[in-house]
């Protein structure tokens, strides 16, 4: 779902941009009295925060897995250094 929400948030900074670059004609009375620079840098700001929102990684661990009694951890590395990358039916 975050992805989701991280890609309207960079679509609608893509949008801003254009605004702000004048790549799109239209007039606003609210903004017209704020620097085209501002609009650009705003949207820009938007896609840069889209991006983080889309590429973060969601935590794995038991409290993403449903009913855990029945599944068996996959384990990767060795001794301490032993982590848990997935769960398989038992």
């Amino acid at each position: 779902m975050k992805k989701m929400v991280g890609y309207g948030v960079s679509i609608a900074g893509i949008v801003v941009m254009a605004f702000g670059f004048g790549m799109v004609p239209f007039k606003l009375a609210l903004l017209e009295g704020v620097a085209a620079n501002y609009i650009a840098g705003a949207g820009v700001v938007l896609v840069v925060v889209g991006v983080v929102l889309a590429m973060e990684k969601r935590s794995v661990g038991k409290k993403n897995v449903r009913g855990g009694e029945d599944e068996i951890p996959i384990y990767e590395g060795v001794g301490k250094k032993r982590k848990v990358v997935g769960y398989r039916k038992g």
